[in-house]
């Protein structure tokens, strides 16, 4: 690997479970360790990380917080390099993962991985080629194993009579039915005459105390899943 001649870069790291998030988890202690060996071995100083913790590869790539703060970073002051372990980490869907790429190709930034990979390079069709299947492949393999976690966890509930793992819906979160009913109200009534978009009735919902599973602000996906989720019988 030849030095990049000190090129700056920022890191981002992605973890898709709560239960994966922490110090003391191997995902973000992997994807740092692996990414810092790579720049320090191509001469790419690390100026920044931003870290979308509990945050579905499937996600559209507008609704990560940790995503969003990275474009502002990049857009501000001119660094055009981001490094991530692999390109699951960027994504797993392989429709988000393109779509991603091609929004920092647009904005000139080179995306890279720990092991060499330009994801961004658009000049060798092979390269662009393998990268799709491997995100496909991600993608698949991702599929099939929340396809047995499910079957497990349904296993074990016709076993016990009682729900078992998986994501909680927003009902069974302590204080969850309030949380909707606040959502619903934000997005209601309008303030000075114009309704409040997701991304207001999520900051509102923070100053309220009202969190995702891993302290952060619920993105606009989150929001929405609320607002269309029907109401408890009474």
């Amino acid at each position: 690997m030849s030095n990049r001649g000190n090129i700056k870069a920022v890191a981002y790291l992605r973890t898709s479970s709560a239960a994966n998030v922490g110090q003391d988890k191997d995902s973000e202690r992997r994807q740092r360790e692996a990414i810092d060996a790579f720049a320090k071995r191509s001469g790419i100083a690390i100026v920044d990380e931003f870290y979308d913790a509990a945050v579905s590869g499937a996600d559209p790539i507008e609704t990560r917080p940790g995503f969003a703060a990275l474009l502002d970073r990049i857009e501000s002051n001119g660094v055009r390099t981001v490094i991530v372990e692999d390109a699951s980490r960027f994504a797993r869907n392989v429709l988000v993962q393109e779509l991603g790429i091609l929004a920092l190709i647009a904005r000139g930034v080179t995306v890279l991985t720990s092991s060499g990979d330009d994801l961004t390079n658009t000049d060798d069709e092979f390269k662009v080629a393998m990268r799709q299947i491997a995100g496909t492949f991600a993608q698949l393999e991702k599929a099939r194993l929340v396809r047995k976690l499910k079957a497990a966890r349904e296993r074990k509930h016709r076993e016990t009579g009682k729900k078992v793992g998986g994501r909680k819906n927003y009902a069974e979160i302590e204080g969850g039915s309030e949380m909707i009913a606040l959502a619903r109200k934000l997005h209601r009534y309008p303030v000075n005459g114009k309704r409040r978009s997701l991304n207001e009735v999520a900051d509102a919902l923070a100053e309220a105390g009202y969190l995702s599973s891993a302290g952060t602000r619920f993105t606009r996906a989150a929001v929405t899943r609320m607002l269309e989720r029907k109401p408890e019988p009474k």
